[in-house]
């Protein structure tokens, strides 16, 4: 059966009208606890657990449990598939040069220097982000709504999207969602029995300090993660 609106097609007349909804805006499933609606009665099923706090879906690698596959999906990609982790911080990462990168943040290591003058940087985007503003070398990337001016396109991409409120980092815990993966990554350790573990401090060029206790909070999830997940490789 075909839709006339966007042209798809469905084997049951059922799939038809479900979809059909999406361009008719008609939501019949109500929520009988905070008057939400939605078009299909799976939906409304899966934001129940919302108000249920049921989570049937378990991780077969630790003990989280999640109210969505998808998000159970998002937690193995995001927790159990990165081997590589920070000794000093716990970050983990997926591949070894990401971690090597990563570890200045924790050294005086500055290995960019600048053709024209005696500074150093620890990151490229650091070195590429001084020749624009200090010599002139290089070129401005402008916002079309504002005329604001980025010194990278990523940079000018996350500032577009704030314009447009296009948020695509979505915690795999709970639905907030979030306009940078730097914005999600400080908001994760507020569901992280191992905050320090499993997400770490974001990357600084600030020297990073830790009291007696934090250190030994840091050493014993260290250990308990050796514990727990063999195939993990600490940072030398």
């Amino acid at each position: 059966m075909e839709r006339t609106v966007c042209s798809k097609r469905f084997t049951e007349s059922g799939h038809l009208v479900s979809h059909s909804r999406i361009h008719s805006g008609q939501k019949p499933y109500k929520c009988q606890v905070c008057d939400k609606a939605f078009s299909l009665s799976g939906n409304l099923n899966t934001h129940m657990r919302v108000h249920t706090g049921e989570k049937p879906y378990k991780c077969s690698l630790c003990d989280k449990s999640f109210s969505r596959s998808s998000n159970l999906q998002r937690h193995k990609r995001v927790i159990h598939s990165r081997p590589y982790y920070c000794r000093y911080c716990g970050m983990l990462f997926k591949i070894h040069t990401e971690l090597k990168r990563h570890v200045r943040a924790h050294s005086n290591a500055k290995p960019y220097s600048c053709r024209h003058c005696s500074e150093r940087f620890r990151w490229l985007v650091q070195l590429d982000a001084h020749l624009l503003k200090s010599h002139s070398e290089g070129t401005w990337f402008t916002c079309d709504i504002c005329q604001k001016k980025f010194c990278s396109k990523h940079d000018l991409k996350v500032h577009v999207q704030r314009h447009e409120a296009v948020k695509p980092y979505v915690c795999c815990e709970c639905p907030k969602r979030f306009y940078t993966a730097d914005e999600l990554r400080q908001h994760r350790p507020e569901h992280s029995e191992y905050k320090h573990y499993i997400f770490g401090i974001p990357d600084t060029d600030l020297p990073i300090h830790y009291t007696t206790s934090s250190e030994q909070t840091l050493t014993d999830t260290i250990k308990l993660a050796d514990r727990e997940n063999p195939l993990l490789r600490a940072c030398i």
